[in-house]
């Protein structure tokens, strides 16, 4: 009784923690005839960053999705495994069945529901991208028959959204011609990543189990290199359990690029490149960063460390130069910039180009720093003051 009760306090701590940053707002719809309640999400520190901007996530089924969703979107942020995002969730509540009905006999969405999905890509996506600093990634969210609506949205002429969470689906029984009529090479063309997360769940019917595996199995085919499929399966037989275990699954996947680098993605991606290659890899992976979530993070001084044994070890360090060239480029008030440089010049035995690199880093440094007095330590090695 005691755990469930203290389970309880820290769920509502958190829930007062965001709900300060939820602003209610109705918006007018022409599509729709009426005004439509939106619940918004602003995360920490917009308000004092200006020029920041932040992903934009779309929910659907706002009375049971939003609140799941604002959590782990918080707690992901929290522990550096996605960026921050704007939420905005769309009341269902009172038109559920006409807002994502769709006709039995051919799969094809009715006219009020065409009107819903004219209102989330004319409307609400307009609303959103015009009153908040919102980056070039969106994510939109459904389970159950919204699931099903969202996935038209990848038969767009141009894409719209770069992530499709939908849990728990209701499928029409016309889901494989739908997809099949679609333009994927549309998708290739793009210079940007999408994802597409569909689990199965022991809490649907066997049928509807088996009809999910199958879409799963025909995306994944499309072997499409920037459409990343995430093809999963919970173990649960309550409907509302998987909902609360399949959004942080979805998360950690969609966002797996933003994370710093794991022991798994080092072995599988960096390890055995060369040095040049390695130093790319890292580049690369920061200004996606960037141009997809609007996070300048400058770089991560784990993901430094992740491959500086490569540069270090291969070539006899020839690298060094370019390795700190790069961090410097992505992070110039980074004192490790100017300390790869300061090495390579060590060397090559041109000591007071080194003393001088050694010197501008340790000026980046806090005094505060417990390893700032280890960093002097070569300037005072190479007989600097």
């Amino acid at each position: 009784m005691y755990q469930k009760s203290l389970s309880l306090i820290f769920l509502f701590i958190g829930f007062i923690a965001f709900s300060q940053q939820i602003i209610q707002k109705k918006l007018e719809s022409t599509f729709l005839e009426t005004t439509r309640n939106l619940r918004i999400y602003i995360p920490e520190g917009y308000e004092k960053d200006s020029i920041k901007n932040f992903p934009l996530a779309i929910v659907l089924d706002e009375e049971s999705m939003f609140d799941i969703y604002v959590g782990n979107s918080v707690l992901f942020s929290k522990n550096d495994k996605a960026p921050r995002q704007i939420i905005v969730g769309i009341s269902m509540e009172k038109t559920k069945n006409t807002d994502i009905s769709f006709d039995r006999n051919s799969g094809k969405l009715t006219s009020t529901a065409i009107n819903f999905y004219q209102f989330i890509r004319d409307e609400v996506l307009f609303f959103m991208e015009s009153t908040y600093r919102t980056s070039p990634f969106i994510t939109l969210v459904g389970h159950g028959y919204s699931a099903n609506l969202i996935t038209h949205f990848l038969g767009e002429s141009n894409p719209i959204f770069n992530a499709f969470i939908c849990i728990n689906t209701n499928f029409s029984d016309y889901i494989g011609t739908q997809l099949q009529s679609y333009d994927w090479t549309k998708i290739a063309r793009e210079d940007t990543v999408f994802y597409y997360y569909l689990n199965t769940s022991n809490s649907l019917s066997s049928a509807k189990q088996a009809q999910i595996e199958q879409v799963q199995k025909g995306l994944s085919s499309l072997e499409i290199k920037n459409f990343k499929v995430v093809a999963d399966a919970i173990t649960t037989s309550n409907a509302i359990a998987a909902i609360s275990e399949a959004i942080p699954r979805a998360l950690n996947n969609i966002f797996e690029i933003y994370a710093a680098i794991s022991e798994e993605e080092f072995n599988k991606n960096i390890k055995e490149l060369p040095p040049l290659d390695a130093i790319a890899y890292l580049e690369n992976k920061y200004l996606e960063i960037e141009f997809l979530f609007g996070s300048s993070l400058g770089i991560r001084e784990r993901d430094i460390f992740a491959i500086e044994k490569i540069i270090i070890e291969k070539e006899n360090g020839d690298r060094l130069l370019d390795f700190g060239k790069m961090i410097l480029k992505l992070y110039p008030s980074s004192h490790l910039g100017d300390y790869y440089i300061g090495k390579y010049y060590e060397t090559g035995k041109n000591i007071k180009r080194a003393i001088t690199h050694y010197k501008i880093g340790y000026g980046k440094m806090d005094p505060a720093d417990p390893n700032a007095d280890a960093f002097y330590e070569n300037i005072l090695r190479l007989g600097g003051n």
